[in-house]
């Protein structure tokens, strides 16, 4: 069974939501700078899970939060630091948008994200983490949280050992004169206000040493994130909600954020999914230090459906690596063809399930497995000046391409030329050498090029037949796959490596491959 139509079964048959209607299901992601792709696996897991319980019957709604509350802690690389650097420390909410437009810093990477949302086909309904606090929802949770202060103490200190005075309580507010969050210290709720003084300098923000008492509720004051966590379990009537598996070790964040839920807020915590990491070049990222790939990146390198496949393909417990500068790019796609071929041939299995809900929901209804070529060749065939895109691909299918096939080929190319531009490795770009580059070759070599060279001669041949010809000759002569290929790629392309020999001596002009086999076997 399919990863999330088992996670789904499991919910149905163990759980009842808790307004006796609806599951609600609910991931967050703060805006503190360009998101990383990493970030799209829940949003990916978030809403799949929601979309199987739905195809169930069950009734469900996903729920998904821009936090635009948390402080303004790094300005990312890619932004002007002299301009953004006396914003660090406030609420993101409060720090001006990097462009026109927008209402703010948070809105502006919000709306990036959610562009990446809708590529993908997950659409939850959004909130804002300032709407929870400012509408009074996190009020009874806030108070309560200072009531049992002490409480939480022990809990941090019993679950994950980190030990807070006896002064110390679990929210932070914005400082009224300078407006940071993350300078201020709070102590003394008297049931109606809580005494702060912006007296903290964390990774050197500035204090300004101002002292008072504020209202802490509708949004006065915000709840430190294990804390926060849970309070918004019970505000939202949390029902399902994963994470990374690092919060869900035994003492993570998960854990805190349970026991507070369960001992302080007397609420039963969500369905848990701990999934495994995104790596992009077998790392884990920061979005608000842009290190990496963003969500907005990886997407621009892929359709829908493979940008689906990348996210859900892989079971939660298994890690997702993707570097757009290495070969995964045509890795991926290779992938979703290998599936596309499987429903050609009418095999109903999980392979099949993957292959459906890779296709956005809308899209489902009629399940079609359309022809495409080969992502590697497509992108060899663009570098080629004198190759017609459209000419070899119905050469490679063997009969036209219908109105579809030649949409699809068009914008696979469209994606091609983007990755060889802007991350392909040298491996993957080609140069045609107009003249024979200066090789120095074997006996052996040369005489399987004139072997070739007779073959060609002989008649019109596909790919597949060049192929099959050229591994035929290691029986013929004693030359090896190798070095037969070496052969190939030098005086064609002046490399070592390139696509597949006998494709591309197919896709070449027929008489430019004569000339040049005839010129180097001599």
């Amino acid at each position: 069974m399919f990863w999330a139509d088992r996670i789904a079964d499991e919910i149905r048959d163990t759980r009842k939501p808790k307004d006796g209607k609806r599951f609600v299901i609910r991931d967050e992601k703060t805006m503190s700078g360009r998101v990383h792709i990493g970030s799209m696996r829940g949003v990916a897991i978030h809403g799949l899970i929601g979309e199987s319980l739905a195809e169930m019957g069950v009734a469900n709604i996903y729920k998904y939060e821009l936090n635009d509350f948390d402080p303004f802690d790094t300005v990312p690389s890619y932004l002007d630091q002299a301009k953004f650097k006396e914003h660090l420390g406030k609420p993101l909410f409060t720090v001006p948008s990097p462009e026109p437009g927008f209402a703010n810093y948070a809105e502006f990477f919000g709306a990036e994200f959610v562009s990446v949302h809708k590529k993908a086909g997950f659409i939850p309904e959004y909130y804002r983490a300032t709407e929870l606090y400012k509408s009074g929802k996190m009020d009874q949770y806030i108070k309560r949280a200072l009531e049992k202060a002490s409480d939480i103490r022990r809990i941090l200190k019993e679950v994950s050992g980190s030990e807070k005075d006896a002064s110390w309580l679990p929210v932070s507010v914005v400082c009224e004169k300078c407006g940071k969050i993350m300078t201020t210290s709070v102590s003394d709720f008297d049931g109606e206000t809580v005494a702060y003084a912006c007296d903290k300098n964390p990774d050197d923000i500035a204090s300004c040493g101002h002292r008072g008492r504020v209202d802490p509720f509708k949004g006065g004051s915000k709840l430190f994130w294990k804390v926060d966590w849970a309070a918004k379990w019970g505000a939202g009537g949390v029902d399902i909600e994963g994470g990374g598996k690092d919060h869900s070790t035994k003492g993570g964040a998960r854990d805190v954020a349970n026991h507070i839920a369960r001992e302080v807020f007397a609420i039963e915590p969500p369905h848990d999914i701990p999934y495994e990491f995104f790596l992009v070049g077998g790392a884990k990222m920061s979005s608000s230090k842009g290190r990496g790939s963003s969500a907005k990146d990886m997407a621009e390198l892929f359709p829908p459906q493979i940008l689906r496949l990348i996210l859900i393909g892989k079971d939660i417990k298994e890690q997702i690596n993707v570097d757009p500068s290495g070969d995964s790019v045509p890795k991926m796609y290779d992938w979703y063809d290998d599936l596309t071929e499987r429903i050609g041939e009418g095999k109903s299995d999980n392979y099949a399930r993957l292959y459906a809900l890779c296709q956005l929901p809308d899209e489902r209804a009629e399940l079609a497995a359309p022809w495409q070529m080969r992502f590697r060749e497509v992108a060899f065939i663009v570098q080629m000046p004198h190759l017609d895109l459209k000419t070899e691909a119905q050469k490679a299918k063997g009969v036209d391409l219908n109105d579809d096939e030649v949409r699809a080929l068009l914008l696979r190319a469209g994606y091609a030329k983007l990755w060889l531009a802007a991350y392909a490795p040298e491996e993957f770009k080609y140069v045609l050498q107009e003249k024979l580059p200066a090789v120095v070759l074997s006996e052996l070599q040369k005489k399987a090029l004139r072997e070739i060279h007779l073959y060609i001669g002989a008649s019109e041949r596909t790919g597949e037949e060049i192929h099959a010809r050229l591994h035929e000759l290691k029986g013929e002569i004693p030359i090896t796959p190798s070095e037969l290929f070496k052969a190939i790629y030098r005086i064609f392309l002046n490399r070592d490596s390139g696509p597949k020999a006998g494709w591309l001596l197919s896709a070449l002009s027929r008489d430019l491959v004569l000339k040049r086999l005839q010129e180097v076997s001599q």
